[in-house]
């Protein structure tokens, strides 16, 4: 007589098979939490550059982002997300990505930082502003002129001592070509001169050591400061300091 198969075993598999949908239920959530995480850790300028791509690549403000989209940003504190998008108005209006221009940008806590070179702006031991640079200043003043944060011109110099007839020392050079680059922005461009202030700081506020050539040349610049956030009102109550000082006898 033929003996039958044992099946005992199916049913034993069959009452299991909940597991592999557990199993993929514990990984996704695992994914989710592992991508929360990076979320948490990611650089607040970056990732509002990606929110920004993904609502483009997702189209209406009714699609697949744009409810996530709203509440990533909420995550993301405003004055980064404002100094970002500064940072990239000043890049595509100087067109940094495809000319070598001696200027970089930077943004801390204070604000966003235009380092404009000596070389672009002025020749060496002068105030004079190169009639080259205008266009860079031109490009630069369209954003400026179309926000509304204080703006700080910054006069530096490297550590070589000056003496001229028109210098007698570098914070005389730092102060008159911080006073002529923002003295431009105003007289051709209209910025409003209550949010411009002027400030030299001779070479005692160096981006790096005053070591080489090299490095003397990155430290001889003059930097445009956008203040946002908690840098305004650190001006502000600077500037509040200054004008007791000088009311005190």
């Amino acid at each position: 007589m033929r003996k039958k198969p044992d099946r005992s075993g199916e049913g034993h598999d069959s009452e299991d098979r909940w597991l592999l949908t557990y199993s993929d239920l514990i990984t996704l959530l695992l994914g989710l939490f592992v991508i929360l995480y990076a979320m948490s850790k990611i650089d607040a300028g970056k990732y509002a550059e990606f929110v920004s791509a993904m609502e483009g690549v997702f189209g209406s403000p009714r699609g697949i982002m744009s409810g996530s989209a709203g509440v990533m940003r909420s995550n993301v504190p405003s004055g980064l997300v404002e100094r970002q998008r500064i940072v990239d108005e000043l890049r595509s209006a100087l067109h940094l990505e495809n000319k070598k221009l001696p200027i970089s940008i930077s943004y801390n806590e204070r604000g966003v930082t235009v380092h404009i070179m000596e070389e672009l702006l002025f020749p060496s031991g002068s105030a004079d502003i190169k009639v080259t640079s205008l266009v860079a200043l031109d490009s630069l003043a369209t954003v400026l002129r179309s926000l509304s944060n204080d703006i700080r011109v910054e006069g530096h110099t490297d550590n070589v001592p000056i003496k001229t007839v028109a210098f007698s020392s570098n914070w005389h050079l730092s102060v008159a070509r911080a006073v002529n680059v923002g003295y431009y922005l105003i007289e051709h461009h209209g910025l409003n001169a209550e949010r411009v202030s002027v400030v030299g700081y001779s070479e005692y506020r160096p981006l790096v050591p005053n070591d080489t050539p090299e490095d003397r040349a990155r430290n001889r610049r003059v930097d445009i400061v956008i203040l946002t956030g908690d840098g305004a009102a650190r001006d502000e109550e600077q500037a509040d300091a200054d004008t007791v000082k000088e009311k005190t006898p």
